[in-house]
């Protein structure tokens, strides 16, 4: 049997911790498995683009365990009354070749992509921010501020959006919330939301190459969170911003962000960090508090794989018998599939080539084919 976590189960457990101590814990796993970085197989993720949106497949191991995580992207989704990203996942043993784990990543997708940009900004942004701009005010911001506020310790949320339904949706979320000590500010523009913020997260969903941030927005010391672009043709900043003499771009796995994160816009060579190299000490993430930190985030399948463990762990520590599937079937001989899948109750063989199954299969199977 092969354990299962559905909707419902996350929800359980993500209540049970709280959301903002889910994510720090979360972004522990993360910050762990960056750290052996080296021990991972890794590749950009295979997408599959049409012109509403994408589907991709995110692979990686660590020689003991293998994850993987089935994910879309679609915008205009929210128009249909359906969620812009959907997702599932499968933690696996290598050695065996076993499914260990099927786990929904919807929600599990937030809560990792939001403990990434809080884990990146402990290191990237300067030690005294306590003022965000949220540019973006969709499924995903939520997640943002509670992390920012809970590990970063951001007093004052700053909120953008196009539509402005977005915007109330999220403070009323968060009011909700009560979050220590902090000041939600609606703002009217983009300029008006990042002016005096010490950092800028930009977490849009438009499939486009689009201008969030102009260089005129853009102040000595801001560090820039940026999640939205993730997919070939879809940006959120002006190449320039990249380009400044005083700006250091971080992001989690280069091969990936060249092809569809913000770096995409700029010369195959052009200069960047891995987080993975900030977290074990062999990079810098600010030299300055006048540098412009940059954190160009595609979300990358090794935070995924990091999520999917910690699942696993938490679904078998804190309920005796873990919820399971039997997607894989159990053999009193491994050699014979076959005769595991043909039982005499189920299928009655006659002449060659014609079978019949029970009465109740072949209704239910007429019945769809509209006999």
């Amino acid at each position: 049997m092969v354990d299962y976590i559905g909707v419902e189960r996350v929800q359980e457990l993500v209540t049970h911790i709280g959301p903002a101590r889910f994510m720090e814990a979360l972004a522990a796993e993360i910050e762990h498995d960056y750290r052996r970085w080296g021990e991972f197989e890794k590749s950009p993720r295979h997408a599959v683009h049409s012109p509403v949106g994408v589907i991709e497949l995110m692979p990686t191991s660590d020689g003991r365990l293998y994850s993987f995580k089935y994910v879309n992207g679609h915008p205009k989704n929210t128009a249909a009354g359906l969620l812009t990203v959907t997702a599932f996942g499968v933690l696996s043993d290598v050695e065996t070749g076993y499914p260990l784990l099927l786990s929904e990543m919807t929600f599990t997708t937030a809560l990792r992509t939001a403990a990434m940009s809080a884990l990146a900004a402990r290191r990237m942004a300067r030690p005294n921010s306590r003022v965000m701009a949220l540019i973006g005010n969709g499924a995903q911001s939520e997640f943002q501020a509670i992390a920012f506020n809970h590990m970063l310790g951001v007093r004052e949320l700053r909120l953008y959006d196009t539509d402005s339904r977005a915007t109330l949706k999220l403070e009323r979320n968060l009011l909700k919330l009560g979050l220590h000590g902090l000041r939600i500010v609606r703002c009217s523009s983009t300029a008006e939301a990042v002016r005096g913020a010490d950092i800028v997260t930009t977490v849009t969903a438009d499939k486009r190459n689009a201008v969030i941030l102009t260089p005129a927005m853009i102040e000595p010391g801001m560090h820039i969170n940026a999640v939205g672009g993730d997919c070939p043709g879809k940006t959120e900043l002006h190449p320039d911003i990249l380009r400044r003499p005083d700006a250091r771009v971080i992001v989690e796995f280069a091969p990936q962000c060249r092809i569809e994160g913000e770096i995409q816009q700029l010369e195959e060579g052009f200069p960047v960090t891995e987080l993975s190299d900030v977290l074990s000490g062999a990079g810098v993430a600010r030299a300055s508090a006048n540098e412009v930190t940059i954190f160009d985030s595609v979300g990358f399948a090794l935070t995924d794989f990091s999520a999917l463990r910690y699942l696993h762990r938490l679904n078998r520590e804190q309920r005796v018998a873990a919820p399971a599937i039997d997607l894989v079937p159990e053999l009193d001989d491994p050699k014979d599939l076959f005769g595991d899948l043909v039982r005499e109750s189920s299928v009655t063989f006659q002449a060659p080539g014609a079978w019949s199954a029970p009465a109740d299969i072949r209704r239910a199977a007429d019945s769809r084919l509209g006999s």
